[in-house]
């Protein structure tokens, strides 16, 4: 055991964690130079025509230091905030961690954030100054900042460059010493904790997990803790490039489990794996449930294709656990489900990822976050759709969500990021200098007014420059209202949102116009009303199609053509009640585009 080292590679995103995992593998000849390409271990397309990680990847390479063999177990974790539970997840698993820095961008947000998840576990944190081979880095200014940060000594920041292979040797060198050995006792009972798991269409699904105590053999009958579900181990490995079978995996290590599940619900992440017979083998303590922060409906185009999106759903959530989700019903859009998301590109990648991997054309409803309301009644409910609300004259308060958000930007675009929060009803609770150059700011904010175009405004107003990370920090009480759109008299319930009360006439009549813009002309006149209660606060009409029925009244008395537009009003009139409104699937996004 002394000579296995479990790290997992840390940073904000796009600070090259992904290429310096390729380095690393390279170096190792765990890869081949034939199967070698960018972002090995990004093995979705979506990952690498984005560029970014989206799920955490684990691989095991081997490497002689100072004549002795290592087994090295390394996880690549994505860099983006919604994303966080998958870094959690992977620190978990390890003893150590190498923090990348971009030595051209320096410490943002989401570094510090990782940072903190590591060290809340006792990690041994390895600082690594990437991109030094760049026109604009800054190695000295950015090496204070990591001392600043972490208060190890220069001497232990090692240079590297992803790109050029720089430093890769020197990274491998300081896992083996500078990493603790896993401690555990590979003859005591059996105790691994599962962190990840994928679906196979051919075998079931795959269980990733670390041993901490014990030994799992080939053909063990085990027992998932949480669950109590008993099963045979068919296939035990490691994580080589492809999955490589092994007799056994002792304590200290990282492996893979088939045995045969069919059942999405069966394999929880954070669960535990024990013996059968061991009863006394308690549970290790994971990590905390995932919080969802955005909520939306997704549901089927075609309603017979319900039961087809529940079985995606089920095997995407072992993909990615952190997805939430429950079965709810729309008046416009008929069966369909909740589904609680760490963040709108979170909801975006899901989506996709439905389209793409299971072929799934879904319509996402307006998303929203989840608030209590307190009833004149004394009760609690708790709302994650704007339907669950109950009419105005029954509700005593409403408490939405507040979040602490931390904004690491340069000075020069202090007053419009201020602004930009002040907007979203933020208040400004603190603002640290980090270098003469560099502003943390820390805002309270309410966590609907940043879901939908927060991320992209404050990247706009500081030319990019600006990183986010945020963290709930509870319920305040707020003057929120429900805001139903109605086509033609009827209630839409798929538009409808939950606005704050002083937002609320704003918000309906730029959602009048952009579906005005949006709906395609009928027959007969559309009025598109947005209301609150009973009360109407914005209108726009679209106009019908006209026949022209006068074409074949040439000169003639007036009355035949008011008797013939009389005519014509009549039945646009009972085409109105009886029509109804096609709506685009645009036009349930236009809410996220109302700029």
């Amino acid at each position: 055991m002394e000579h296995i080292r479990n790290f997992c590679i840390i940073a904000h995103i796009d600070h090259g964690k992904s290429t310096l995992a390729d380095r690393l593998l390279e170096f190792t000849q765990t890869v081949s130079k034939r199967d070698m390409q960018a972002q090995l271990l990004d093995d979705m397309d979506l990952e690498r025509e984005r560029g970014i990680t989206i799920k955490s990847h684990a691989i095991q390479m081997n490497y002689i230091y100072q004549g002795k063999p290592y087994v090295f177990n390394l996880i690549d974790t994505p860099g983006h905030v919604d994303f966080s539970y998958e870094v959690s997840r992977s620190i978990a698993a390890c003893e150590g961690a190498l923090l990348i820095v971009d030595a051209s961008q320096g410490i943002e947000a989401q570094t510090i954030s990782n940072l903190y998840l590591a060290m809340g576990n006792d990690l041994e944190i390895i600082p690594v100054l990437n991109k030094i081979d760049l026109p604009g880095a800054r190695p000295e200014e950015v090496k204070d900042e990591i001392v600043d940060l972490l208060g190890c000594k220069r001497e232990e920041i090692i240079h590297a460059s992803g790109k050029e292979g720089i430093g890769i040797e020197d990274i491998l060198n300081a896992v083996a010493e500078r990493i603790p050995a896993p401690k555990g006792n590979p003859a005591g009972d059996l105790q691994a904790l599962i962190f990840d798991s994928e679906f196979n269409s051919f075998r079931g699904i795959e269980v990733i997990f670390r041993v901490f105590n014990g030994t799992i053999r080939k053909g063990d009958k085990i027992k998932f803790a949480a669950t109590a579900k008993e099963y045979n181990a068919d296939e035990v490995g490691v994580l080589r490039l492809d999955k490589e079978p092994r007799d056994f995996i002792a304590a200290g290590d990282v492996g893979y489990l088939i045995s045969g599940i069919k059942n999405a619900k069966e394999v929880k992440v954070g669960d535990t794996i024990i013996h059968t017979g061991n009863r006394a083998a308690a549970a290790i303590k994971g990590f905390e449930d995932v919080k969802p922060m955005v909520f939306a409906g997704i549901y089927p185009v075609e309603t017979s294709e319900y039961e087809d999106l529940r079985d995606a759903m089920e095997k995407l959530q072992l993909n990615d656990a952190s997805l939430v989700w429950e079965p709810e019903t729309s008046a416009a859009l008929g069966f369909g489900f909740r589904c609680g998301f760490l963040g709108m590109l979170h909801m975006e990648i899901v989506q996709e990822r439905l389209e793409r991997e299971f072929d799934m054309t879904v319509i996402t409803t307006v998303p929203s976050v989840r608030f209590i309301c307190h009833t004149t009644k004394g009760d609690t409910i708790s709302i994650s759709a704007p339907s669950d609300m109950p009419e105005p004259n029954y509700i005593d308060n409403i408490e939405e969500p507040f979040i602490k958000a931390q904004i690491i930007s340069k000075a020069e675009y202090v007053g419009p990021i201020i602004a930009l929060c002040m907007d979203k009803r933020g208040i400004i609770k603190n603002q640290t200098y980090l270098t003469t150059d560099r502003v943390e700011l820390q805002f309270q904010l309410p966590l609907s007014e940043i879901v939908f175009d927060f991320f992209d405004k404050l990247k706009t107003i500081s030319r990019g420059y600006a990183s986010l990370d945020y963290e709930l920090i509870g319920f305040q009480t707020s003057h929120m209202v429900k805001l139903d759109i109605m086509l033609n008299g009827e209630k839409v319930d798929a538009l409808s949102a939950i606005v704050h009360r002083d937002k609320a006439y704003d918000w309906g009549k730029r959602l009048c116009e952009k579906l005005r813009e949006l709906l395609p002309r009928q027959m007969f006149e559309i009025a598109i009303q947005a209301a609150i209660g009973q009360k109407i606060i914005a209108r726009e009409t679209v106009k019908a199609m006209r026949k022209d029925v006068l074409a074949k009244c040439y000169g003639g008395d007036i009355s035949r053509k008011r008797k013939l537009l009389e005519k014509q009003k009549k039945g646009k009139k009972r085409m109105r009640q009886v029509g109804n409104v096609e709506i685009p699937q645009e036009a349930f996004m236009a809410v996220l585009k109302l700029d």
